[in-house]
């Protein structure tokens, strides 16, 4: 079988894939033109970011099995597309890892020790300037990691190493992972903001971690703070890091990343101390040939008809399991995704039921698509229906299956996701196998899933549906539906809005403060 490599991978990529039997062609000086016209010749294709796989090329892939990205990301690839033609996509998502997490270190270093500033000074303008560069030891220190997949992870144990005390914030990571790490649990986010000398941020960037670490943030934090983020830009806000380092509550900070890239000018580059880096995560030679290696590892197993296990589309399933299980992939996303927008506790268990007819099948693939929801929202790299399980484990969560013949409400086939009390569940409705949501926080309710969507728990009184719509008014937000989902008569309630525009956090402290409503929070879909 043929492979094309369309774009620059290690050669040693090259030379295993020849080594096993392949023969392998390297187009990549080859036009646009060229690559269409000879697509069809390839059984498999390796890109990185610069090679557009759209639904327009892949109509010229007649025998294409496999595409490989050598790197993180696939937004260049129409997934959706090469799952219709049943063709495999795959990446090498562990390839930066440990890149990321030493440029974490090396940021950090140079940030307490002045490295940059010194060596510009002295090589560049000739200063010799002892004092003026007066560095901060690690040792005895505490360091706060917020975020502790796999790049946060590494970087808390280097961090150890150097004599640094760990306290770590991931809400999705269970105790038995932490006590592994040998690291401190913060319950909360403002326990790191209050107790740590530097910080260290390893993210993913949603909705919620957009704006993360703000004027509030920073307030809370401790005076002469060290903050370094080679995450995702926007997850500090630059105008109130900016603020901080003129007040002096800032000490020093370290961004491989920016809110928007590829950024050449802004006002953090006038602070000498702040350190700047253009996205360089990933950039080290063994990254690159790591991605070289482990996209060549992939596409030989998809040849070999062997397990993919950086597939990101879904793998192949038996047509009689796939006719009942499909129509209810999209919900079992739609759950996992809500669940980790809602539910504010720590995980360590997550049990996860299916009623009805899909109790009679392997539910294994139903769990998959909550946990793939789930992690979406929770780590930095990309989730499919191969790796979030391993997610799950790497994170020492418990994850159970439970098949019932029996649903617990109105509807027969539900998916029903608990957690240490929480209760999200939801069914899809024939003929189109529409989504709804059958029950939020334990209350039975029969809603559509939106793109925007306001979840309130109020005392079920007069007066509180005429407060929500007030302040919703007062700040441009639309309703378009609303329902509410009860137990008892004035008891306590949920009330679900949809609605047309987001909800801004300043908003939902509003509607906080609203006599009658205890909680606000609000879900994108």
């Amino acid at each position: 079988m043929k492979v094309l490599v369309k774009e620059k991978i290690a050669a040693s990529g090259i030379d295993m894939m020849r080594k096993a039997g392949f023969d392998v062609e390297v187009g990549t000086d080859w036009t646009q033109e060229e690559f269409l016209e000879r697509l069809g010749e390839f059984d498999a294709l390796i890109v990185r970011s610069g090679t557009k796989v759209t639904k327009e090329v892949l109509e010229h892939a007649s025998n294409l099995k496999v595409i490989g990205r050598a790197g993180i990301g696939v937004d260049n690839i129409d997934v959706e597309e090469a799952t219709k033609r049943g063709i495999i996509v795959c990446n090498a998502p562990q390839s930066n890892i440990v890149s990321a997490a030493e440029h974490t270190i090396a940021l950090l270093l140079s940030l307490l020790r002045w490295i940059p500033q010194a060596h510009y000074a002295l090589k560049n303008e000739h200063r010799w300037e002892r004092n003026k560069f007066m560095g901060v030891e690690f040792t005895d220190k505490i360091a706060g990691v917020i975020g502790l997949g796999r790049v946060g992870s590494i970087v808390a144990q280097k961090l150890r190493g150097l004599g640094v005390k760990v306290i770590g914030y991931d809400p999705y990571v269970s105790n038995e992972r932490f006590a592994q790490l040998g690291i401190t649990r913060a319950e909360k986010l403002d326990d790191i903001l209050m107790q740590s000398d530097f910080i260290t941020i390893h993210l993913p960037k949603t909705k919620e971690t957009m704006g993360l670490i703000g004027d509030r943030e920073f307030q809370m934090m401790k005076d002469g703070v060290y903050i370094v983020n080679t995450a995702r830009g926007g997850i500090i806000r630059e105008d109130s890091l900016i603020r901080f380092l003129k007040e002096g509550k800032v000490a020093g900070a370290a961004l491989d990343v920016f809110e928007q890239e590829p950024c050449t000018e802004s006002p953090l580059f006038d602070f000498e101390n702040v350190i700047v880096t253009p996205h360089l995560g990933a950039s080290t030679v063994e990254a690159q040939d790591k991605a070289g290696v482990m996209i060549a590892e992939q596409v030989i197993a998809a040849l070999k008809g062997e397990f993919v296990s950086a597939a990101v589309n879904i793998p192949l399933l038996p047509p009689e399991q796939l006719e009942v299980v499909k129509p209810y992939l999209p919900l079992a996303e739609m759950l996992g995704s809500a669940l980790a927008q809602i539910y504010e506790g720590k995980v360590d268990k997550l049990e996860i039921v299916v009623t009805g007819r899909l109790s009679e099948t392997n539910p294994s693939l139903l769990t998959t698509g909550v946990l793939k929801g789930f992690f979406s929202r929770v780590v930095e790299e990309p989730v499919s229906y191969v790796n979030a399980p391993l997610f799950a484990k790497e994170r020492g969560i418990q994850v159970l299956e439970v098949k019932s013949s029996i649903s617990s409400g109105f509807h027969t086939d539900e998916i029903i996701i608990k957690v240490d009390g929480f209760e999200i569940a939801g069914t899809a409705v024939a003929p189109h196998y529409v989504p709804r949501f059958t029950k939020i926080f334990g209350y039975e309710v029969d809603i559509a899933p939106s793109k925007h969507i306001l979840i309130i728990q109020n005392e079920d009184k007069p007066g509180i549906v005429g407060k929500l719509g007030t302040i919703l008014g007062e700040n441009n937000i639309n309703i378009a539906s609303m329902q509410v989902g009860r137990r008892e008569v004035r008891g306590q309630a949920v009330s679900i809005v949809i609605i047309d525009e987001a909800v801004p956090v300043s908003v939902l402290s509003k509607l906080k403060e609203v006599e009658g409503i205890m909680d606000a929070r609000y879900l994108t879909l």
